[in-house]
């Protein structure tokens, strides 16, 4: 298991490199499709592995509590099975309890909160997390950390930020205790919008030695703008020689940018989620710079006799068999079939745009 760096721009802070796991290797920068509970919704492993992915996301905590962990135990780990021989990361559920658990409580031993699937009272800490990261079997493991919502006080924030450190102290502390050697695992750098914080932290977590980093508490309604800003001085700090990853983000034009900016890794629900409801990403250009895509909104009346394909520039199997009217007459039909073949083509864009990323740092061009 390795990271290594083949192309660094001399032009921005991009890098092309590949990171290896005990499950294969995947090329950086790298789109992972979500697969929150053991499946990107809609899509078989098989069709994944079609369309070019390389790597996954799941989450820990919806697969903690459906379908349990006795029962991917008894499978073999996450791995066997929903079927992927691929890598998997596999988030630690902190975002998913800030977000959607009932009755929740942080303290300092860790998150107690109510199932959201039958009330079942739960208490997730850092070094469950690292167990139930351990018995799904991922290639990359995250700490818990808690994500402070937009917008935080700076008091809020600092004081969040210092308990994500101790429990990244703590996970990477059972870890070795554990002697988990299989498993890579990322810390997560918080601290909000605030510069001294996130600078702060990357530093703090630096010191730490985990095998990539992570930055989280982005995306999470804060404009844009500011999102690069926090990249801009954040992503300075951490170690160049370790992978860096930013989580939940994000729209095409973003994900550019953040490339840009030093960022390796990146998951987020957007490909399938727009997909499900029509909203279908196209090539403008055939070069991820200015403008260069566009958002096809399949439901419009406008594309009821449009035989063309979804993108004449994009060779998936949506595009190379199905025409714009057809999509449209499935989705207005209520057919799923509507909504997977969008999937398929949304994925395939948002890899095919990682590869063009690479093809570009390489060749000296972003």
């Amino acid at each position: 298991m390795s990271w290594r760096i083949i192309k660094s721009s001399k032009k921005s802070s991009a890098r092309a490199g590949t990171l290896s796991t005990r499950h294969g290797r995947f090329a950086t920068p790298a789109f992972m499709p979500v697969a929150t509970r053991g499946a990107v919704k809609s899509l078989s492993a098989e069709e994944l592995h079609q369309v070019g992915s390389q790597i996954i996301l799941a989450n820990t905590y919806h697969l903690w509590q459906r379908p349990g962990l006795s029962i991917i135990k008894k499978a073999g780990g996450l791995h066997n099975f929903m079927n992927w021989d691929g890598p998997i990361l596999t988030d630690s559920g902190g975002y998913q309890v800030y977000s959607l658990a009932k009755l929740r409580k942080i303290t300092e031993q860790g998150v107690s909160f109510v199932s959201e699937i039958d009330g079942t009272k739960l208490m997730l800490t850092p070094e469950k997390a690292i167990d139930i990261q351990q018995v799904l079997g991922s290639d990359i493991m995250m700490v818990l950390d808690e994500c402070p919502p937009y917008p935080s006080t700076v008091k809020y924030a600092r004081n969040s930020m210092a308990l994500t450190t101790r429990w990244a102290k703590r996970s990477l502390n059972y870890k070795k205790k554990k002697r988990i050697s299989q498993q890579l695992l990322f810390g997560i750098v918080q601290g909000s919008v605030y510069k001294s914080l996130r600078q702060a932290h990357a530093a703090e977590l630096s010191q730490l030695n985990f095998d990539g980093y992570a930055l989280g508490g982005l995306a999470v309604g804060e404009p844009t703008n500011i999102m690069y800003r926090v990249l801009d001085f954040t992503v300075p700090i951490l170690p160049f020689d370790k992978p860096r990853y930013l989580m939940g983000t994000g729209k095409p034009d973003q994900i550019v940018e953040a490339v840009k900016r030093g960022i390796d890794m990146f998951d987020c629900v957007i490909p399938t989620r727009h997909a499900r409801h029509g909203t279908i990403y196209i090539w403008k250009s055939n070069k991820p710079q200015g403008n260069f895509f566009d958002e096809l909104r399949i439901k419009q009346s406008k594309f009821a006799k449009d035989l063309k394909p979804l993108d004449k520039r994009c060779g998936c199997q949506t595009c190379t068999n199905y025409s714009r009217a057809y999509l449209r007459h499935l989705f207005m039909s209520g057919d799923p079939l509507g909504s997977r073949l969008a999937s398929l083509h949304n994925v395939y864009f948002y890899l095919e745009l990682m590869a063009k990323l690479r093809v570009l740092i390489k060749s000296g061009k972003i």
